[in-house]
């Protein structure tokens, strides 16, 4: 099978896998340790809080006194610290058992969208006015989760591809969904409020109604997941050894499945998507293989994972209040910090390891070779879509208008109210048209340089650092002018970009590395985008939501000049090293044989990525998939070979985000749509086909 594997130098072991020789003093002094750890956090935890009731107070309780210390408690203190433990116990189960059914390290309710799926689940419950108690809403986060995983895994082979492609799988699958997500707490702001804070995990709670409800079912699918452990044990062997010694694997992995998303549909139920403790919790266990022989079985592994699901929750709830005090506890989600510990972890395993997996090929692979008149008469046809597309774009929207009126206005001789309109639209259909077509040119080449052909800009880090420069303007500068919030989005997207680059680099720039360290880069800057958020006005999240949906809302002349002048200086760049991509999009021997200095085009490249990405993001915001599809559209349309390709894929990107940006201000006028959530509904059909088509190669040798 593909999955994590060890550099040449010695690290830990991160593949689930049945261990040796059980050490049971050893096992139980592990236990022994991280139930005192436990112990402690919790004692911490119960002394923090927004009133001044602290640690003495809660000693002079014991012998019987201060009423108000366990009005307290009862009331806040303990809710809080009973939700912890149910959702660290959920998630670090969860998290085991999915990374032991897929044997792919990185599987975790997060990665295989099952936090994603369970979340949308219950904001459009929200959103339509259905208030459910905990039991009908956690059914329904199930389905959601189970949906979502279901698409993950089926995509990805069950889970067991090459890592890169389960993570790209699910973040793309992951992205979709939050874009539906997105679209609904924009459409539905009131009936959403306060949801934008939970959507990223928060263990605030009034009461013990959810717990009481919800705790029974965790505790009953973390015992049936215990029962399970042996049969996990034998799973581990593989398929076809499983079968062999007597086990029914298809029942099995069913069973499993449905544990797993259970117990994360429960979590997202009681304190929202939690991210990355079940990615954590069961690697830091397995990191304990050497000291801790046997820890690996999953008797043992899965109560331990639990405990240290528990730990990292909780720990990550003290430690916010206790940098940033008791009512950050309350307005900053404890699912911030859990994501950027999460995204260490992944950036320290990325360094570490590297995939080997089949994904890592030529994403050009199955394009077909076109004759050059067929070529000229897709060109031919893909610019005359984009013509159509800015006349449809000009005349559409709130106020409709006609071609004469357009050529007019172009001769200066409308009226004011046309004037008018039309000197607002045209920058809009100016900024769709460049961004699309710089993301498109950058998708094309992050695809060359990575050779995979999931690989997008958005999973190079550049637009979550966008975010984090963009958002803090709006956020500490709220008279920023236009031009300061895009120069603000491209510094942050530079500088994320060159975090990536920088952290990717050690030992030679590894494709594979390169994209689960983004991966971590975008997540944790989607938690910063987040504290910053609901820190500063939690009650106004449409600010945010709108900027990081995609919109070309109010966009000037000014800020389409940026994506202009990259555009001028990258795509000639990029048509003079067509040569090198198609060699570097190969392997890495071919290139060096011919003479190409791999490190030196690929930096390039990726700078060229980084330029247009950077300047798109920060004149119309974050819009996904266009990166994805246009290159992948273009090669099965012309061939893989990059002088085919570029042009063709430059129109198509220009085309989709112009007809996108064009629906979403038409369709539901005079309320918008943000071009980027027309766009992620649009390509998350075409991405699935893609993966779907592709998923027979993705399964390496078990």
């Amino acid at each position: 099978m593909s999955q994590l594997t060890a550099a040449p130098r010695s690290g830990p072991v991160t593949r689930p896998g049945p261990a040796g020789t059980l050490s049971r003093r050893r096992v139980a002094g592990a236990f022994v340790l991280a139930a005192l750890l436990l112990v402690v956090i919790a004692a911490v935890h119960l002394t923090q809080g927004t009133s001044s009731v602290g640690a003495l107070d809660l000693l002079r309780l014991l012998a019987g006194g201060d009423d108000e210390a366990a009005r307290v408690l009862v009331a806040s203190r303990i809710p809080r610290l009973l939700t912890g433990l149910a959702v660290g116990v959920a998630l670090g189960f969860a998290g085991a058992a999915l990374q032991s059914l897929t044997r792919n390290p990185l599987a975790s309710p997060d990665t295989l969208a099952v936090n994603a799926g369970a979340h949308l689940a219950i904001v459009a419950a929200a959103a339509f006015g259905v208030a459910l108690p905990a039991l009908p809403a956690g059914g329904l986060a199930f389905c959601g989760g189970l949906t979502a995983a279901g698409l993950v895994m089926a995509l990805s082979a069950g889970g067991r591809a090459a890592t890169t492609r389960l993570v790209l799988a699910g973040s793309a699958t992951a992205m979709a969904l939050s874009s539906v997500t997105m679209l609904l707490m924009l459409l539905f702001e009131q009936a959403t409020i306060g949801l934008f804070a939970w959507g990223n995990g928060s263990l605030v709670q009034s009461d013990l109604v959810a717990f009481t409800q919800l705790a029974p079912v965790i505790g009953l699918a973390a015992l049936l997941l215990v029962a399970l452990g042996h049969r996990l044990d034998i799973l581990a062997l593989g398929d076809d050894t499983a079968t062999v010694l007597g086990l029914d694997v298809r029942r099995t992995r069913l069973v499993v499945t449905l544990l797993g998303v259970l117990l994360a549909a429960a979590a997202v139920t009681l304190a929202g998507p939690i991210g990355f403790v079940g990615l954590c919790a069961p690697v830091i266990v397995r990191l304990l293989g050497r000291a801790v022989p046997g820890v690996h079985r999953h008797r043992v592994l899965l109560p331990l994972s639990g405990i240290v699901g528990v730990v990292i929750v909780l720990g990550a709830d003290v430690l916010l209040r206790a940098l940033l005090g008791g009512q950050a506890g309350v307005e900053v989600p404890t699912g911030v910090v859990t994501t950027l510990l999460g995204a260490v972890l992944l950036i320290w395993l990325a360094r570490r390891h590297r995939d080997a997996g089949p994904t890592r090929r030529p994403p050009g692979g199955h394009a077909a070779v076109r004759s050059r008149p067929f070529h000229l008469t897709v060109v031919t046809g893909c610019a005359v879509a984009v013509v159509g597309a800015v006349l449809v774009g000009m005349l559409a929207g709130d106020t409709w208008v006609l071609l004469g009126d357009v050529v007019n206005w172009v001769q200066g001789r409308t009226g004011p109210a046309y004037t008018f309109v039309l000197d607002q639209r045209w920058p809009r259909v100016a900024a769709a048209l460049l961004a699309g077509a710089a993301l498109a040119v950058a998708g094309t080449t992050v695809q060359a340089v990575c050779r995979n052909p999931l690989a997008e800009p958005g999973i190079l880090g550049i637009t979550g650092g966008a975010g984090i420069g963009a958002v803090s303007l709006l956020t500490f500068l709220p008279l920023a002018g236009v031009a300061a919030i895009s120069g603000a989005a491209g510094l942050g997207a530079i500088v994320a970009f060159g975090l990536v680059y920088g952290l990717a680099r050690r030992g030679g720039l590894s494709s594979d590395r390169l994209v689960l360290i983004g991966f971590a880069v975008w997540q944790g800057g989607a938690a910063i985008i987040t504290f910053i958020v609901v820190s500063s006005d939690p009650w106004n999240t449409g600010k945010a939501l709108t900027w990081l949906s995609g919109s070309t809302y109010g966009r000037t002349a000014p800020q389409v000049l940026p994506v202009a002048i990259a555009l001028l200086l990258s795509i000639p760049a990029v048509v003079a090293a067509r040569r090198e991509l198609d060699l570097l999009a190969l392997d890495d021997d071919t290139p060096r044989v011919l003479g190409v200095r791999l490190e030196r085009v690929r930096l390039l490249a990726l700078g060229a990525t980084a330029l247009l990405t950077s300047t798109a993001v920060s004149a119309v915001g974050v819009i996904g998939f266009v990166g994805l599809v246009a290159p992948h559209a273009a090669r099965a349309l012309v061939g893989g070979r990059h002088a085919r390709v570029l042009p063709v894929a430059v129109l198509l990107g220009a085309a989709l985000v112009s007809l996108a940006d064009t629906l979403g201000r038409t369709v539901i006028a005079p309320a918008q749509i943000p071009a980027g959530l027309v766009t992620a509904m649009v390509g998350t059909p075409y991405f699935v086909w893609l993966l779907w088509r592709s998923r027979g190669t993705a399964a390496g040798p078990r």
